[in-house]
Parts: structure tokens; sequence; C-alpha cells
């Protein structure tokens, strides 16, 4: 009862999904019940769903707002209208700058280890990326593998072609060397709750050759436990000090290994899953950080 005590039991909070994502994310209901056994008021609601009064609430959490990608300009307007009624977590400046993947070049200017990162704007050259031996093309707005392809040397035309696609719908482009480890040791996702780590999991290797773009809202993932190792951590640590904001409720931390040790592949402040299933407590940490002053 001691620590209970410390929060605001009568504190309501919002989260917020999307009505295609209400079965689909895992996170929402520990989430929600670890709450309210906290003593908050809890409810799950989609971002876009207009007879829904923000003020109501005294925060909104950010969570499986999926669709956004393909609606950026209306889910940044509602950031910022929602941002004015209530409080936002994480923050409507956080997500403006973490929903396009330009934040990767804003790190790399900070000496962060980042997996190289080519940008192609509209209007350019679709070709205007190094002979990679074997490489990733994704939109620099997008979520869950959606729109995003690996390819060798061999397929550059089709790469190309892919690329000159997302340029036509006046989308920029990213591509990046594929990096292989990542196949036998898979990709460590470091999560952290008001800057405080709380656990990691391994993500197997997701993109295969020869196969398409996912057509779903994201790609399937091969998800288990794992430990950080120091180095990982001191990564992410140091990636989370780079960035140009001092307050975060939560940050996932994306990092592929390669000989030159851990690289950042995505920082994702806007609406990670979080992985609560495979790290006993994690949610019940995640509801005292949002309930703690």
């Amino acid at each position: 009862m001691r620590l209970i005590s410390r929060y605001n039991l009568s504190m309501k909070i919002a989260l917020a999904t999307a009505i295609a994502a209400f079965s689909l994310d895992d996170d929402l209901a520990p989430l929600a019940d670890a709450l309210r056994k906290a003593g908050a008021e809890v409810e799950i609601l989609a971002w876009d769903d207009f007879s829904v009064s923000w003020k109501r609430f005294d925060k909104v959490v950010l969570r499986s707002t999926w669709d956004y990608t393909e609606r950026l300009p209306e889910f940044l307007s509602w950031c910022e209208r929602a941002a004015t009624q209530t409080e936002l977590l994480n923050t409507a400046d956080v997500v403006k700058w973490n929903t396009d993947k330009h934040y990767l070049a804003d790190l790399a200017k900070k000496k962060c280890p980042v997996v190289e990162s080519v940008f192609i704007e509209p209007g350019q050259a679709a070709d205007k990326f190094p002979d990679y031996a074997e490489f990733v093309v994704k939109p620099a707005v997008g979520a869950g593998s959606r729109d995003t392809q690996r390819y060798l040397a061999k397929d550059r035309a089709a790469a190309i072609a892919h690329t000159k696609k997302l340029l036509d719908q006046k989308r920029s482009v990213l591509v990046q060397p594929y990096l292989a480890d990542v196949d036998t040791k898979g990709e460590t996702a470091l999560i952290f709750f008001k800057g405080i780590f709380s656990h990691a999991i391994r993500k197997g290797p997701l993109l295969q050759l020869d196969e398409g773009p996912t057509s779903h809202l994201f790609a399937p993932e091969a998800i288990t436990a794992r430990e950080p190792s120091g180095e990982e951590l001191e990564v992410a640590h140091k990636v989370l000090a780079a960035m140009p904001f001092t307050s975060l409720a939560y940050a996932r931390v994306d990092l592929l290994p390669s000989s030159q040790g851990p690289m950042l592949l995505e920082l994702e402040l806007t609406e990670p899953s979080l992985f609560f299933e495979h790290a006993p407590g994690s949610a019940e940490r995640f509801a005292a950080s949002l309930l703690s002053d």
C-alpha cells in the first residue's frame, strides 16, 4: 500500500491506438491492467475518433497508432491539438522529429554509431545510392517494414524501380547497407522508461531476399527475451543522450550487430511495441513511471 500511495490514484489515462490495431497490440491489455491495479482510470481509444474529448484525461499515451505513416500530416495535427488539451506522451515535438527517419542523420552528426543512411528526396535521381553488395530500400516515413525490401547488388534495377515508385509518390527514400550479422545474431531492442533501462528483446531477421514488402499493418516478428551486452547498453545511452529532447516517457533503441560494434537501426519514440510479455514486471514498471511525477 505504501508503494501505491506514491501515485495519483485519481489520474485518468488514455492509451491511444488505431482502429486497425485494437486486436493486434499485445501491449494494450497488460498496460491497462497494470495502470488500473495501481489506481488509475484507463480507456483505450483510437487517436482519430472525433467523438473523444481528450481534455477528459490527465495523460494521453501514444501506443499503437500504427496507421500514422499514411496520414502523417493529419496525425501530427492531432498530436498538436491533443497536446493543448492534455499531457501527450511522448510530446508532439518528439513525435514530429521521430516520425521521419531523417532523424538518423541528426544522430550521425552527433557521432552516434548509426547504420549508414543515404536519403533520396523527391525530384532527385532514383539511382543516387552506392553500389552496396546487399542493401535495404525503405520510405523515410514508414513503420512495420511496410514498403521496405532487401536487395542484392544484382537486383539494383529492381531497387531503383522501388525507389522511383516511392519518389513518384512524393516520399523521401532511405537506402542502407544490409548488415548480414543480423541473420545469425538478430536485432536487439532496448526499452527505457523515463531514461531508465527496463528490458530488452531479440528480434529475428525480418527482411528476406526475394520477398516483397509486407501488405499488413506490420510484418510478423520472431521475438525472444534478451540480456543486452554492456556495449549495447552504452550505445543506447549514447543515442538517448544525443537527442534534442531531455524528457521521454518511453523509448526503444533498436540496434544491429556489426563488425564495428552495435549500430543504431532505429530510435522508436512514437508508437513502439514494448514487448511486456517477454519481460515480467515491465508493464508494472511502465505504469509506475507514468503515474509518478
